[in-house]
């Protein structure tokens, strides 16, 4: 069981309860896999109890990292949204006590059956990293928390993680499958598999109380912790609540609870409440096994806590058999575990910390090193081993409470490794990410390269203990915090904007920011463009002399005079070396700083566009970057706060703009409502994205009946039909054709109404492959004076890929009603 109240970027120190909760652990020699799509589809009450009340070595295997999904704390989206989720699983396993494990496949968004699903990932590829899953973590159990028999009936992804989980079962024991991985795993053969039902598979409370379970095994769930002071749903709605990108922050629960388990592969156990029944979980499972189950029996008999020093002794011991077994497997995951619970009943803490909390390669860092122990054990510190093969010799005591600081220093290799999420190192495709070390696949996080190995010698046995450079500084606020050390290249630049709209022919400067990460830098930015574009100068120079300096150069862009799109990249030139990557940092509270290298390019796109109106004020919703969008041709922008929302300020806009999901997630827009329309009535245009009708803080979402559901169109090339060619929308100020559906990307939209009143007219008509025509994308009503406007369409991901069609018919939209009465006359011949 994890430390449950220490912050994430914090190492870990144990309370002596939780040093108890892990020896119970080290006695238990068994293993639980729980497989799902994505964060947040996991069970975290039945992690929880398998880990903290069973006590099983538990993971969840996650075969994605989210990417597709939505993000409500900030504005990343796919890669970086995976990286910020990958973070908040990786989070909650910390405080479930439960370990974390992926595929390489990508969340490339909502997929409505697994044959489309299948079809997207590789999915041999998928298959493979599922048997590595299986086959490195050697789980007796399989949990899976989608129904393999509904393809089509929830999630894509949902369905076919299951269909994969099922079909993985015997191909992890067979040798002929995926023959490769065999120089690294051995083959493996799970005891049981099971579905995890729950309510939401029947469609209400009601239909699964009243289902047939005779078949299901029964597990309490609803276990109290008194080491903790919690019961195992309140430690589950901790886990559950890391995942704060999604907005699932949940809320505890206390007394009895039940979960259900179908067996579906496997022998079936007799004791409907122990799903391990019949699966030998202690030590004399593994040869040689024996003796140290009985060393650990005593340890946890005699377990002292107001003195778990007491322990060390047997504990140095048994660590010392462990490292005598032939099983492989059990020796790496109880040396690994041991070690720590040694540690912690020792009360040694060992760090070491950089200067800073990033390095180039080739550069030297200065490092302050603490290594204490705080128990009477005899322990002594023999040596520290750098990362970089040096080492310090030191042969010291430790005594009690007695800290031995000391100032070290490393080189960083010439050929040390970014980092950066090993996933995104290579380009991938749509369905998958490119990873081609077998050993990475899977991992939640790059491992650290830069380390120190303290070897420490207890009553003689000497155990080594491998700690990652860290970078540590006192907040005057926040006092002590933690950052990972990152290697970076000595230089990275981007440009300001990710996307650059030019809404005419003509030329914009264009800001390249330049960042050092060594001391005297000295080289020339270049930049790399499309065929068509000019760029002037063709190189400016750039000195920084300090690391952590930025100096911004203005380039000037002179687009095409007719439409053009294409990716506008920075060079960096230092000696012979050229740097192209740009270097993304994310600071979150709820998960450690991150650190991303990425391409360092822009979407440039010459767009043929026309608008109508220059002010909008802009609502925000869940996080997206429409504002900045509109920004970027032309439009005047204004962010209104809820407060903010009265007569008198809507007043001096030509248009409102709601963010997506606003009114899920805004309660005070409840009291806003008839303003907005009132705005509307006096001849305003409110346009509305798209809501999902769960949560919803208002009754009447539109000043019309209209009620949203849950219709998608996953498939972004889906043939878009015009219902009404001659209305306004498609045609002022900007001619909308078929070509303006090109190139959108992840899916068409989502949650469109399907019923709604005769005062809206719909003007699209789309629909995935073998579904009925879905005409709820985007509604138009003439409200008054003005124009309401509800749309599905998922213009929040569209305008960060500088989609030119998306841009034109959203300019449309707030146009509607402010053509000129010779336009209007004209459209009407």
């Amino acid at each position: 069981m994890s430390c449950i109240s220490i912050q994430a970027q914090q190492p870990k120190k144990p309370t002596s309860s939780e040093l108890y909760e892990a020896i119970e652990k080290l006695n238990f020699i068994g293993s639980v896999l729980y497989v799902a799509a994505h964060p947040d589809d996991e069970n975290t009450r039945l992690i929880s109890h398998m880990s903290n009340a069973v006590k099983a070595r538990t993971a969840y295997l996650s075969l994605t990292r989210g990417d597709g999904g939505q993000n409500l704390i900030g504005p990343e989206l796919r890669e970086l949204l995976g990286v910020i989720r990958t973070q908040e699983l990786v989070a909650a396993r910390q405080i479930d006590g439960g370990e974390q494990f992926f595929t390489r496949a990508n969340d490339f968004g909502y997929s409505k059956h697994p044959d489309e699903t299948l079809a997207i990932w590789n999915k041999d590829e998928v298959m493979s990293d599922v048997v590595w899953a299986i086959r490195k973590f050697q789980p007796d159990i399989i949990i899976n928390r989608f129904d393999h028999r509904s393809p089509g009936s929830t999630h894509g992804h949902h369905t076919s993680s299951a269909m994969l989980s099922m079909e993985a079962f015997d191909a992890a024991a067979d040798p002929t499958k995926y023959p490769e991985q065999l120089k690294h795993v051995k083959v493996w053969q799970p005891k049981r598999e099971f579905f995890n039902p729950s309510w939401w598979f029947y469609g209400s409370q009601e239909k699964f109380d009243a289902a047939d379970k005779t078949n299901f095994y029964e597990l309490e769930v609803g276990n109290f912790y008194p080491a903790l002071g919690l019961s195992n749903a309140e430690i589950a709605a901790l886990s559950r609540s890391s995942h704060q990108s999604q907005g699932f922050g949940n809320t505890g629960s206390r007394g009895s609870e039940t979960e259900y388990l179908e067996l579906i592969k496997g022998n079936k156990p007799t004791d409907k409440t122990n799903i391990f029944e019949g699966i030998d979980t202690s030590w004399n499972r593994v040869k040689g096994g024996k003796p140290i189950g009985e060393l650990l029996k005593s340890v946890q008999e005699n377990y002292d806590f107001n003195n778990p020093s007491a322990s060390i002794q047997k504990l140095v011991e048994a660590y010392k058999l462990i490292q005598k077994l032939e099983d492989n497997h059990w020796k790496t995951v109880k040396s690994e575990a041991i070690k720590e619970v040694i540690a912690g009943c020792a009360g040694l803490y060992l760090e070491v910390a950089a200067a800073s909390n990033t390095a180039s390669p080739k550069s030297v860092i200065n490092l302050s090193l603490e290594a204490i122990n705080r128990s009477p054990q005899n322990i002594k510190l023999l040596s520290v081993v750098f990362s970089d093969g040096s080492r310090i010799q030191k042969n010291t005591d430790l005594q009690n409470n007695d800290s031995h600081r000391f100032k070290s220093e490393m080189t960083i290799a010439p050929t040390t490794s970014y980092s950066t999420p090993y996933w995104l190192d290579s380009k991938g495709s749509l369905g998958m990410y490119k990873v081609d070390d077998q050993q990475l696949i899977g991992l939640p996080e790059t491992p650290r390269n830069v380390t120190a190995t303290f070897n420490i010698s207890i009553n003689g046995v000497v155990i080594p203990y491998v700690r990652p450079v860290i970078y540590k500084t006192n907040d005057p606020v926040k006092g002590e915090v933690y950052k990972p050390f990152e290697i970076v290249p000595q230089v990275s630049a981007h440009i300001a904007e990710p996307v650059i709209i030019f809404a005419d022919d003509q030329q914009k400067d264009i800001q390249v920011i330049v960042k050092a990460q060594r001391e005297n830098l000295e080289g020339f930015v270049q930049l790399a463009h499309p065929k068509g574009w000019n760029v002037y100068p063709e190189k400016q120079k750039v000195s920084l002399l300090h690391k952590g300096e930025e100096k911004t150069l203005v380039f000037t862009v002179i687009p095409p005079k007719n439409q053009s799109e294409g990716l506008l990249s920075p060079m960096v030139h230092i000696g012979n070396e050229v740097y192209t990557k740009q270097l993304i940092e994310m600071d979150y509270n709820h998960i450690p700083f991150q650190t991303i290298l990425m391409p360092s390019e822009s979407k440039i796109v010459r767009l043929d566009i026309k608008k109508k109106g220059e002010n909008i004020g802009y609502i925000e919703g869940a996080g997206d970057v429409v504002p900045e969008s509109l920004r970027q041709i032309g439009y005047n922008v204004v962010i209104i706060k809820p407060e903010d929302i009265t007569t008198d300020n809507l007043n001096r806009f030509d248009a409102i703009v709601v963010g997506i999901r606003a009114y899920n997630t805004i309660d005070a827009l409840k009291f806003k409502q008839h303003q907005l329309f009132e705005f509307v009535n006096q001849g305003g245009n409110l346009i509305v994205q798209y809501n999902t009708s769960g949560g919803l803080v208002v009754d009447d979402l539109a000043p019309y009946p209209m009620k949203l559901s849950r219709d998608r169109v996953t498939d972004e090339n889906s043939e878009v039909t015009f219902l009404n060619p001659q209305h306004e929308l498609l045609n002022y100020p900007n001619k909308i054709t078929q070509t303006d559906f090109e190139g959108w990307t992840q899916e068409r939209g989502l949650y469109f109404p399907d019923t709604w009143s005769e005062a809206f007219t719909p003007v699209l008509s789309m629909h995935d492959t073998g579904e009925t025509p879905k005409e709820g994308s985007l509604l138009v009503a003439k409200y008054g004076k003005g124009h309401y406007i509800y749309t599905g369409l998922s213009f929040f991901r569209e305008f960060p890929e500088g989609v030119a069609g998306a841009f034109r018919l959203f300019a449309n939209m707030l146009s509607i009603g402010k053509e000129n009465i010779k336009a209007n006359q004209q459209l009407k011949q």
